[in-house]
């Protein structure tokens, strides 16, 4: 199966969780360490765009990648930005090319993209993967990605740096926590990007 398809269906994995949000949850807490629901549904939209751009050459701007606060209209924005990135990575031709990313590593000299589409379009599938459950722990329904998907994810979550960018403020993913007593291999995924797999809202 194509890195495209499986990141289609996270994506669209995540788009079911999000339509269980309510404007009276986007101020819950989620296992993003300092981010309210509303914050990571900023970040998780404003990803989305950047992502989209960067599949059709225009990655380098950085105001692609600013995130705004998306106020009481989150889950249709949200909605409406993996729409667009799903076609954009659907496009003819979208794996013959490079994507800048800057937020991942600056724009090789001259603005050339730095990253292959597949690896480009995994960054997007893992974050996507691990961010629906980030939601649904947020929210307390269920969310359990198949199996395939975790298999999928598993040798890219190994391959995310585990370094200081880890704790910058805003940092999608914390730093890495053991795998020992984990009990499955989505619950090894969480920790490895620094989830705490029974992590809810009281922890």
């Amino acid at each position: 199966m194509s890195i495209q398809e499986f990141d289609r269906r996270a994506v669209r994995a995540s788009v079911d969780v999000v339509a269980e949000v309510t404007v009276d949850d986007l101020g819950r807490p989620t296992p993003c360490a300092g981010w309210t629901l509303a914050d990571l549904l900023a970040h998780m939209t404003v990803q989305h765009h950047g992502f989209a751009a960067a599949a059709r050459g225009a990655g380098a701007d950085p105001e692609i990648w600013k995130v705004k606060p998306l106020g009481s209209d989150a889950v249709p924005l949200y909605t409406k930005a993996a729409e667009e990135v799903l076609a954009a990575f659907a496009e003819d031709g979208v794996l013959e090319r490079g994507f800048t990313l800057p937020e991942f590593a600056p724009p090789e000299p001259g603005g050339k993209p730095v990253f292959p589409a597949t690896r480009a379009i995994g960054f997007h599938f893992i974050d996507y993967l691990v961010h629906a459950w980030d939601v649904a722990r947020s929210i307390g329904v269920d969310y359990r990605p198949e199996p395939d998907l975790v298999e999928a994810a598993w040798p890219i979550a190994l391959a995310v740096p585990d370094d200081e960018r880890r704790t910058r403020p805003g940092a999608a993913f914390q730093p890495g926590l053991p795998v020992d007593g984990t009990t499955s291999r989505f619950d090894r995924v969480l920790a490895v990007l620094g989830r705490t797999p029974d992590w809810t809202p009281a922890s």
